[in-house]
Order: structure tokens, then sequence, then C-alpha cells
């Protein structure tokens, strides 16, 4: 699975002009799932997401994570993360997994985060999205789990 996590300082997800899903601080974590993934990939994203410490503490140095600190999840699918852009100039999204599998997985993600986190709040999968955020830092990591 490939994430994309942004420290925010406030984000929110709009479809059809209306607010799907809202956080104040926290992570905007834009998900992928690729088609090897599997429900134990989901589960270690979601343990690396709540443990992982880009938030500040008093000295200024990243040593908080999203726990610490009572921050907020918003979680999106974004299959554009598996974007091929090596041939051409229109990417090739093929490393994606397929809808349903895709679906699953952001679900699960979604199951867990909210079994373990307080606040979660999440997109709309498939769905034409409107990303609002302010990028705290700004803070944007990659990551990829295995």
């Amino acid at each position: 699975m490939m994430a994309l996590i942004q420290r925010a300082a406030g984000a929110r997800v709009e479809v059809e002009g209306r607010v799907v899903g809202q956080i104040a601080q926290g992570l905007l974590v834009l998900v992928c799932a690729e088609p090897s993934d599997t429900p134990a990939q989901a589960a270690r994203l979601v343990d690396k997401l709540l443990k992982l410490r880009i938030f500040s503490d008093e000295a200024g140095r990243m040593n908080r994570s999203v726990q610490h600190v009572g921050g907020g999840l918003l979680i999106v699918s974004q299959f554009t993360l598996a974007a091929d852009t090596s041939g051409g100039n229109r990417p090739s999204f093929t490393g994606a997994a397929p809808a349903e599998l895709g679906r699953a997985l952001y679900e699960d993600v979604l199951r867990l985060a909210r079994e373990r986190h307080p606040t979660v709040a999440a997109g709309v999968f498939g769905a034409d999205m409107q990303v609002h955020l302010v990028n705290d830092g700004p803070v944007t990591i990659p990551m990829r789990i295995a």
C-alpha cells in the first residue's frame, strides 16, 4: 500500500459541494492500494500512521505522534498515487488495485483506524472529491507498506 501523509493544521473533503470529512490539527492521509496488497498491509499502515512522530515537541523537534497531540485523521482514497509517468505524457494507473480490492482495503484502513483512534474522517471512495488542506510545516511524507 502507498500513502502520502500530510501534517495538517486543518483539512476537509467535499463531494458535490458538501463537506463529507473534516479535521482540525492532524494528518491528511491519501491512500492507494496496489494489486498484491492484503489486509495485513492495511493494518501495518494504520499502526505506522498512529505512531509516526511528525508533530513538534516543546523543543520544536518532530517527536510526537497524532495520538500524542490528540489530532485527527482524514483518510482519502487516491488511486492516482500509483501513476506511472515513464511512457509518454498520459499517466498509466495499472499499478493501482482493481476497484473492488481498492475499496475493500480502503475500508479496512478506515475500520482499523476508527477502532484505534477517536477522530477519523474520510472521503468517499471513487467520488470526485475536492480536498482542502492547510499543510502545517509543510510536512509531506510518502510511505510504502510492503
